[in-house]
């Protein structure tokens, strides 16, 4: 393997000229979005080349193609000029010496509580710059990357301290289009698409078993990531969605969604925010965890 100098590193400037030439397959095209000339272009493809001792392209007459190579390399190229992007934003965000406070949740929790949430945490606290990470599934957070996260679960994370904000009752909800009231009977269930969440594959059946009812079509219906997506599907007459009773508060308040049972099931597991022990004392973690208690002792 060829071994790389500090000075046979590729500069930031051919990685652009390379990931502009590759994403229109055109010297001359990159030098227009560049601001540059073509020779320019060119040259800084062909020093690359040179100093990866690699061919990008397959030059021809007619167009540039990439080469298996030049496909793998894009892919790289632009996932690095993405992240100094990224840290370039984030350090123009934190000139004025904010502190960076890492949230992570789910993205329907993140949207339709947390976010509400934390209106006005940042005019009180502007020493603090908030950052959100959304993740579908809770395990897939990691938490040594964050600073607090809002997650479902049992309560008993590793190292970590765990404040319970509230329980979950999942309530089956219909746009009144789709049914105009609740229903008189559980059969009548059957009549209706059930909208699924690959998240809780089990909920439908569950909540008919707590009710001593089979459903033969429990498992069928779309099925999709987040109760956000099970939401908006019920608002546009695709089936009834049962989803956490608190995520749909304001379709209920303004009637877009209706209550068509009366059973709420409530889970076995509830909704914690949870932070670093060692780290309970920073001021960060202190006043978040004093904002959000505030917020639910309002409610």
């Amino acid at each position: 393997m060829q071994k790389m100098t500090s000075r046979t590193y590729p500069s930031t400037m051919s990685l652009r000229c390379f990931e502009a030439s590759a994403r229109y397959l055109s010297f001359t095209k990159a030098a227009q979005v560049l601001h540059m000339t073509q020779s320019a272009i060119s040259k800084q493809v062909a020093h690359l080349e040179e100093s990866l001792n690699i061919q990008l392209f397959e030059r021809s007459l007619q167009r540039l193609q990439l080469t298996p190579t030049g496909k793998l390399f894009l892919k790289e190229t632009q996932t690095i000029l993405n992240q100094i992007e990224i840290s370039v934003l984030n350090i123009l965000a934190h000139r004025n010496e904010a502190e960076t406070l890492n949230l992570a949740a789910h993205p329907t929790l993140c949207s339709r509580w947390l976010i509400p949430t934390l209106r006005g945490f940042s005019e009180v606290h502007p020493q603090f710059h908030l950052e959100f990470q959304e993740q579908i599934s809770s395990s897939d957070i990691d938490i040594s990357q964050v600073d607090i996260a809002f997650l479902y679960g049992d309560g008993v994370w590793r190292d970590m301290t765990s404040i319970k904000l509230f329980e979950e009752k999942c309530i089956a909800v219909g746009s009144p289009e789709l049914i105009s009231k609740p229903l008189d009977k559980i059969e009548d269930f059957q009549n209706f698409v059930l909208i699924q969440s690959r998240a809780r594959p089990r909920a439908w059946d569950d909540f008919f078993q707590a009710q001593d009812f089979l459903n033969e079509k429990t498992y069928i219906g779309p099925r999709f990531d987040t109760f956000s997506a099970c939401v908006n599907s019920a608002l546009i007459n695709s089936g009834i969605a049962l989803v956490p009773k608190f995520f749909v508060k304001k379709e209920l308040e303004t009637g877009e969604l209706i209550q068509i049972w009366p059973y709420e099931m409530l889970a076995n597991r509830s909704y914690y925010m949870i932070y670093p022990t060692s780290m309970s004392q920073t001021p960060k973690i202190t006043a978040m965890v004093q904002w959000v208690k505030n917020r639910l002792d309002s409610e």
